[in-house]
């Protein structure tokens, strides 16, 4: 009997061994631990204007930490264009040569173009039954578009004027100024050669090259 107990033990012992693993071994039902991959940084993130939310595109899809500050939305009073005709036949006459249908299609395009940009939210100037709004004479006001604007709720007010100097050449004038102080933030001019159906694309030229683009490279 002794014996036998001295053998059982030898065997128990030597499958012991045979089942241990060896420190720093490891068993093939266990997968191998991965080493941290290197944190990546975000060289160049842009944030959408409406949500504020950033995505890295540089290298694409890193984490932005922290997230950029979200872009300031301007909010203009975009009143509607006016038409200063200083041609030869409109002084002859003592009238513009020109519909008011043209320029509503000038004002609804220049509206379409800031709010599109996602850089405005425009308030709604459909309702302001001041006489300068009425009569389109803002751009003389002597400065009253900024009190105007400023009773709407608006930041900024928008002024935009059609001036035709011959029945195929005009120029496009848009100012931006505070509502609350009435100074002028920016002013841009362009001239363009084209009759009335051409003065909405004009426009759209200018915003885009002289107001929208320069936004985008700030």
């Amino acid at each position: 009997m002794p014996v036998t107990r001295i053998i059982a033990v030898a065997c128990l012992t030597l499958l012991g061994a045979a089942f241990a693993t060896p420190s720093g071994v490891a068993r093939s039902d266990e997968t191998p631990a991965k080493a941290a991959a290197p944190a990546v940084h975000c060289e160049e993130a842009i944030v959408s204007p409406v949500s504020g939310d950033a995505q890295c595109v540089r290298p694409m899809g890193a984490p932005v930490d922290p997230p950029p500050p979200r872009p300031r939305r301007v909010t203009p009073a975009a009143f509607d264009f006016e038409l200063e005709d200083v041609t030869p036949a409109a002084s002859f006459l003592g009238q513009t040569t020109s519909g008011a249908d043209v320029m509503d299609k000038v004002s609804d395009e220049a509206r379409r173009m800031l709010a599109a940009s996602g850089d405005f939210v425009l308030v709604d100037v459909s309702h302001v039954d001041a006489e300068p709004v009425r009569a389109h004479t803002l751009r003389r006001c002597d400065g009253c578009q900024a009190r105007i604007a400023r009773e709407l709720g608006a930041d900024e007010a928008l002024v935009g004027v059609v001036r035709r100097v011959t029945q195929t050449d005009y120029y496009v004038v848009v100012q931006f100024s505070d509502a609350e102080t009435g100074k002028v933030i920016d002013q841009q001019e362009a001239n363009f050669a084209g009759g009335p159906d051409g003065w909405a694309s004009g426009v759209r030229m200018l915003l885009k090259h002289q107001v929208l683009e320069p936004l985008e490279s700030r």
